[in-house]
């Protein structure tokens, strides 16, 4: 697994340091200050200088430099850590009028220089004061090449439009001729998609096997799916050896009906409070056993019928299994799913990796560490691993902090899913549309995310924090989001060949049929084609062409 480099030199300062005065310590400690009682210096090492802060005896004792941030704005944020001694997490923190931001968190090593990716949404104009800070008080902190970068609203629309253009689109040219070869100029062209490219799509749970309305509303809709309990352990076996997988079974048979690929969720949850009465009261060497037996039985039966299998569910907040197997246990069961199903990825699947700094037990940083620790078991050099981020939103989103935690776990080169996505009913039902679009729109538009589910299989009494439509399958506001989404990423459209049969079209990823009619053409003769958009595997690939003739 390539991981993010830890350099001999930093890289220059992003954006030439943004707003942060002296970003490269070259003016000596100008612009920098004492934050708590550390000491500081300027130290020069093969000609590159930096700062460090020493002496330190409270986490947060630093270095600090004061600035001003605007409303309304979003800042990326970068800058190269290095720790004296060991291998211990940093974080960038910005003290603010209303409080603490937490910008990011970087697993900083001694002898090189790692770099911490962060970000933040500022909603109040006002003074604020960055600095870092470790528990570790007895190790110094040396920071160079730091970076504060302030955009607009539009300045970061913008780049979203123009990363989805290049990563989720492709230039298609069309070239229009009769049976002879002859071009038929400005042809009448039409163009539908009929299947979404990326992978888009919702939870459902039983409910849906009975209901048509239900059935018609998501399957006419979405891409993939995965089932919110009918997969989970203390459904499939509430009590020992009584297996029933007759929910998931149906569900399976569902999804296949209607041409929806399913992720495989969960084979092992962590969190005590959803491990079945039984299996918590096992000893563990029983505990052992039975794990083994249930990675076997769920993993034999849905082989090659899922697209992925979140295999440790929230292993970074939790240790059921790790407290009574040992610490290693996660990497353990890996290693056992390796050989039952080697060909299908497998997901760790955590919350608030990207929905909430504040939370330190699942930043990037600590995934990937965990992710390291999986694969240096022996045995598991060669896992197909994946990363599942659930985004459950019990916050507004901060976009700055969520695009560059996926580009910290990016670093990583594993496939990126966002597997649960939500935002939390406390927040009320419009701004759950509005924060749902905000982030929809901020993950479609990242070039690593390879597939989006949202968290919304509806029950009678309500979904688990958000739903998409009403009891009679109208759409809510949230509704209305995904609608929209789907309208934007359809790019379905009707347009002329010029005067030679050309016509060239910008399409989102997905199968397409094309029409065409001229009156050089009889409208029996005038067959419709199918047609595919997927990524190009090169730069000289960007455009796809196709002669059709009609």
């Amino acid at each position: 697994m390539p991981s993010a480099r830890c350099l001999a030199n930093p890289h220059k300062p992003q954006y030439g340091g943004g707003i942060i005065i002296n970003p490269e310590l070259n003016h000596g400690l100008r612009g920098w200050s004492t934050f708590g009682n550390a000491k500081i210096e300027q130290r020069v090492s093969k000609d590159n200088k930096y700062i460090v802060a020493h002496s330190r005896n409270q986490p947060e004792d630093s270095i600090s430099q004061k600035l001003y941030l605007q409303k309304d704005k979003l800042y990326t944020f970068s800058a190269w850590i290095q720790v004296s001694d060991g291998d211990f997490p940093v974080r960038a923190v910005l003290k603010t009028t209303t409080g603490f931001k937490h910008i990011g968190t970087v697993f900083a090593k001694s002898k090189c220089w790692s770099m911490l990716k962060g970000g933040l949404t500022v909603n109040a104009s006002g003074p604020a004061e960055l600095y870092f800070e470790s528990k570790n008080a007895t190790v110094e902190i040396w920071v160079d090449s730091i970076s504060l970068q302030p955009f607009t609203q539009e300045q970061w629309k913008s780049h979203q439009d123009q990363s989805i253009e290049k990563a989720r689109k492709r230039k298609v040219r069309i070239h229009v001729v009769d049976k002879q070869g002859n071009p038929l100029p400005n042809a009448s062209i039409s163009i539908i998609q009929k299947k979404v490219g990326f992978p888009f799509g919702t939870a459902i749970n039983k409910n849906i096997l009975t209901n048509a309305a239900y059935q018609n509303w998501f399957s006419s809709r979405f891409t993939v799916t995965v089932f919110e309990d009918e997969m989970k352990w203390y459904t499939t076996e509430p009590s020992p050896g009584q297996e029933d997988y007759t929910a998931a079974d149906a569900l399976l048979q569902f999804a296949k009906k209607n041409s929806i690929p399913v992720r495989g969720h969960n084979v092992l949850w962590d969190d005590p409070s959803k491990v079945q009465g039984w299996v918590s009261s096992l000893s563990p060497k029983g505990l052992a056993v039975a794990v083994k037996k249930r990675i076997i039985s769920v993993m034999s039966r849905y082989k090659g019928q899922v697209i992925a299998w979140d295999l440790v569910n929230e292993n970074l907040h939790f240790s059921f299994f790790e407290d009574k197997i040992g610490p290693t246990a996660s990497a353990i069961y890996y290693n056992g799913a390796q050989g039952i199903d080697g060909t299908t990825t497998l997901f760790m699947n955590e919350y608030n990796t990207i929905e909430d700094s504040r939370d330190g037990l699942s930043t990037p940083d600590k995934y990937i560490q965990k992710l390291k620790q999986i694969q240096s078991f022996p045995g598991n050099k060669n896992l197909k691993q994946g990363i599942g981020l659930e985004s459950h939103f019990s916050i507004a989103p901060d976009l700055a902090y969520v695009r560059s935690s996926i580009d910290t776990l990016a670093s990583t080169g594993l496939p990126i899913w966002i597997t649960e996505l939500d935002i939390a009913r406390a927040l009320g039902q419009q701004a759950q549309a509005q924060y749902l679009e905000q982030v929809l729109r901020e993950l479609y538009a990242h070039p690593k995310i390879n597939g989006i589910i949202m968290w919304s299989a509806w029950k009678p009494g309500g979904c688990y924090q958000m739903c998409l439509t009403d009891n009679s399958f109208n759409n809510l506001p949230t509704g209305n989001v995904v609608d929209k989404f789907l309208r934007e990423w359809g790019s379905s459209l009707k347009g002329t060949a010029d005067g030679d049969g050309f016509f060239e079209a910008s399409l989102s990823h997905g199968d397409y049929e094309l029409k065409i009619s001229h009156p050089n053409v009889t409208s029996s003769s005038a067959q419709s084609q199918r047609f595919k958009v997927s990524s190009a595997d090169t730069l000289e690939q960007t455009t796809l062409h196709l002669q059709v003739s009609a």
